[in-house]
């Protein structure tokens, strides 16, 4: 397996993980502050996957807590499709995987770290985005 980009599509911020090269590990990598422009943002994405040699990008898909496609993941989806233009041209595959919970797994886990609430903030995102991606080499393997 090669290296993968994890993204957590917010509303405000986009949060980005990293696999080791071994596609073994996830880590929190950065975090992109939404533009007005999702082309714009799409372009950052595609951006961050090629400086790092990722060769997949997994964006986490908001299921319901039934598993079912509400208004949120339908809006994820579409955003993926167009995502997925721009990446594809780069050559580079994008696939999707339910993330249900990573927030709050990302949340309770920098609780226990005991990470100041501003750090927080600032990291939950890009550590969601691990949480999410650990799931998907787990799942490889």
């Amino acid at each position: 397996m090669s290296r993968a980009l994890g993204v957590d599509l917010g509303t405000r911020r986009i949060g980005l993980a990293l696999s080791d090269p071994t596609g073994t590990v996830a880590s929190p990598y950065a975090v992109l502050t939404r533009s007005a422009d999702r082309g714009r943002d799409h372009a950052a994405i595609v951006a961050a996957a090629r400086e790092t040699e990722a060769a997949t990008i997994v964006v986490g898909l908001p299921l319901s807590l039934s598993g079912r496609v509400g208004p949120a993941a339908r809006a994820t989806l579409d955003e993926v499709d167009e995502l997925r233009a721009a990446a594809e041209a780069e050559g580079l595959a994008v696939e999707t995987l339910d993330e249900r919970l990573t927030t709050v797994i990302a949340h309770q886990g920098m609780r226990a770290a005991n990470t100041k609430r501003d750090a927080r903030r600032r990291d939950v995102d890009k550590v969601a985005a691990a949480v999410m991606l650990q799931s998907y080499l787990d799942r490889a393997r």
